[in-house]
Order: C-alpha cells, then structure tokens, then sequence
C-alpha cells in the first residue's frame, strides 16, 4: 500500500460521510450521507403526532419575520435572530457549489495535500472509531428518545435525545426531535400547572406572568434554537415548521407565527391544525377577513369542528356583523350537542355578544350552560353578572362578579363593576372599597 511521504506506516481507511439516522416523521428513505447543502430541496413528510388533534390550550405572539436563505454562498447566508443572545430559528438552503474552489495558488499547495491528508487521517481515523464502537447504542439512544417521545415520557426522551448528539452534533432528525420534545415539555407543564391549580389556568391566562411564564418561554427559546441547528443539515418537515410556529406564538410573536405556519401549509395544506392556528394568528392581528378563510380551510377539512366555528363567531363580531356571529356560535354549540365533553367557550361568546346587544334575557341561559360545563372561568361569571346587573337583580349580580373576582382578582374593571353593583344595594362601604382597588389596580386615583 500507498505510504505517505514523511509518515510511515499504511493509510488507514475510514468513512468520510455522515449517516443521518432515521427518524419516524421522515420518509424511510432519508437515510443518506451528509453534504452541505443536500437538505436543498428534499420533501420530508410524515407526523409524530396522533392525528386526531385538539388546539393546545398554553397558545395564546417577536418581531420580524424570517424569510426562507436562498443565497448561494454559505458566507452570504446569515438569518441569526436573537432573544438577548439565544440564537432561534433560522434556514439555511444555499445550493451547493458543485465542488469549485478558487484557482489561484492551488498549484502551489498540491504538493502539500498529500502530506496534509496523511497527517489528517490517523486522526480522523481515531476520531471516529470511538462513535464506531458504540454507533449501535447511540443509534438506539434515538430510536429510544422517540419512543419515549411517542409515550409522553418527555424528561426521559430529552434525556436520550441529548446524550445522542453528544455524539451526532448534526444530525438533523436529533435537533428536530428534540425541539418536538421541548415544545411538548412546555404542554405538559401547563397541564400539569392545572391540574395543580384548577382548570382555569387554561383559560385565565390573560395575567399570568411568573415562573411558569419563564419556563414557557425559556423552553419555546431552546425548541427554536433546536430547529434553526437542525435545518442546517436538512429541510424542515411541514411539521417541524408548524412546531417553529406554535413556538412562535407561545413567545406571542404573531408575525413570525404567520409566517411559519403559511410555510407548512404550503407544504403540507391538508393540516387542518395549522389552518386553525393560522386563523388564530391572522385575528390577533386584527385581519378578520383572513382569519374568517384560515377557520373555514379547518372546517373544510374537518366539518364540524366547533373550535373553528367558534372563532369564526369572533371574527365575525369583530368585523360588527353580530347575525352572522350569533349564528356562527350557534352552530358550535349544536355541534357539541352529542359529544361528551363540551367546550365552554361558544356559549360564554354567545352570552357575551347578547349582553353587548342588550339582550341580557336571552344571555342568561348560555352563560349558565357555560358554567355548568366548567365553573371556574372568570369571563363566565363576568358576563352572567353584568347580564344580572342589566336585569336588575343585583343580588345575583353582585354573587357572580365577586367569583369572577375571586378567579381574577387583578382584572381591575371587574372591581369597577362590582362597585355599582354594591352601591345599588345600599353597601356604600364596600362600593367606596371596590372603587378604591378598581383605582389603585388601574394606576388612577378614586374619584368616589
């Protein structure tokens, strides 16, 4: 054999090319060497979600969109975006260079690549015989974090995942599974948040702020930080860029939600989740119309769903078409009619607008039904109250905006309501007290 000048000994043989291993949302062909560049234009389909689906409750919006590296040189390809100084997501699909490397001087080094490459390989040689010898336990370390993934074991599958790309820093299907693993870490923390303080946690989110805010958003931080290194190496699925939306939104990003989701669907437009959410983005930002298309898209895809329906209700109020709102929130909750569990949500929307309308008899009936299904969401008991109050029956009234109070006690219109309430009844100490915290809670002085 071959020896090389100045070295002695063989030249030991190696495998040069990384082996992306497999991953269950990927097709089952993807396994194939690595190149810079060769994720540019591949396809990856396929779901490690069950397909059955229901909105994730922890979503309710950072700044400027990211817009998909088309550039052709790596030096030129730069979309880093930063929370302080986390990188997140960004993609990299330069198109590779077909092997061209500047002519100049390249003469004058051949005769150094021989001797270069011998006093490499040896190296090399050794730095991969460590991953050799264990290749099948990190292979099965993957396979493992999946399954676990797949189970809800989302502590041990982040453990697995981690301690695999120790080994395989790029290795596209660790990073995407391990920003899975993260964004569901974030749901399972929320659920387990309420089961601990009630349901409520679900819906009465409008103020919450605290530990549990910060795990969220460290977590979405770390998800997309995981999806910008994995697309890297290979073009993020429909799904993957669904989750980089979905973190988007936990992060209260809307732009950048938008922009991600309308990518998967381009990918993938028979996701009728990600319609939802579009429809969900394109109302926070105040695009009703858009939204309206977005919800129907769901419904075309899955008839019926009252979720759907139900914010099709909301952007129709919003754009101050109240029938069509009222008939949109009519047709959610006939549709929950034969389902088990029932969503509070259309009736308490329903009640809503027809207290807006000054139908406070009719608003009665929909937000009692609300809280027979689910007792403790403030915006229920608000609404019932105020419907009270309008019909006079105070007593009733001023029972339901103090629970509501009880649920958020730092809403402070919910205080200014309750005021009047008291003072209607004669209790002139506890409507002067309800005025001073309505005051102190807005910033303001009372004025009582």
């Amino acid at each position: 054999m071959q020896q090389c000048p100045g070295v002695g000994g063989a030249s030991p043989s190696f495998s040069s090319s990384l082996t992306l291993s497999g991953h269950p949302n990927r097709d089952a062909g993807s396994h194939r060497a690595f190149t810079p560049g060769a994720a540019e234009g591949q396809r990856v389909e396929g779901s490690l979600f069950n397909s059955s689906w229901s909105p994730v409750s922890i979503l309710p919006s950072l700044r400027k969109p990211f817009r998909v590296n088309t550039c052709k040189t790596p030096r030129k390809c730069s979309f880093q975006r930063t929370y302080g100084k986390a990188n997140l997501f960004r993609i990299n699909t330069y198109k590779k260079l077909g092997g061209r490397v500047p002519v100049p001087g390249i003469k004058r080094f051949l005769p150094l690549l021989r001797v270069l490459l011998c006093l490499m390989l040896p190296i090399a040689s050794s730095a991969a015989a460590a991953p050799s010898q264990s290749s099948g336990q990190t292979e099965t370390l993957l396979s493992n974090a999946t399954a676990l993934f797949q189970q809800g074991n989302f502590t041990e599958a982040d453990r697995a995942v981690r301690q695999y790309l120790q080994n395989h820093p790029d290795s596209a299907e660790g990073h995407f599974l391990l920003g899975h693993i993260l964004f569901r870490e974030i749901s399972a923390k929320w659920l387990q948040e309420g089961k601990a303080e009630g349901e409520a946690l679900l819906y009465n989110t409008g103020d919450l702020s605290g530990s549990l805010v910060a795990y969220r958003d460290a977590k979405a931080k770390e998800s997309l930080a995981e999806f910008t290194a994995g697309a890297k190496y290979q073009v993020p699925s429909a799904l993957d860029l669904k989750i980089v939306a979905l973190d988007y939104l936990l992060l209260k990003d809307n732009n950048d939600a938008d922009h991600w989701l309308t990518r998967s669907l381009q990918a993938d437009p028979s996701d009728p989740q990600a319609w939802y959410y579009l429809g969900r983005t394109k109302y926070a930002k105040g695009q009703f119309p858009e939204a309206i298309e977005a919800f129907a898209q769901c419904l075309r895809l899955e008839p019926r769903n009252s979720k759907a329906e139900t914010n099709v209700g909301l952007s129709y109020e919003a754009l101050e078409r109240p029938d069509e709102a009222i008939q949109a929130f009519q047709n959610a909750i006939a549709w929950q009619a034969e389902t088990s569990t029932k969503d509070p949500e259309p009736f308490i929307e329903l009640g809503h607008l027809l207290v807006n309308q000054n139908q406070p008899e009719k608003a009665v009936p929909y937000l009692s039904q609300s809280i027979a299904i689910y007792s403790n969401i403030s915006k229920a008991h608000e609404e019932l109250g105020k419907a009270y109050s309008l019909l006079k029956r105070f007593a009733e009234a001023q029972a339901e905006l103090e629970k509501a109070i009880e649920l958020t006690p730092q809403a402070p219109h919910l205080h200014c309501l309750l005021a009047p309430v008291y003072r209607k009844q004669g209790l002139e100490e506890k409507a002067k007290a309800e005025s001073d915290r309505c005051a102190a809670l807005s910033g303001a002085h009372s004025t009582s």
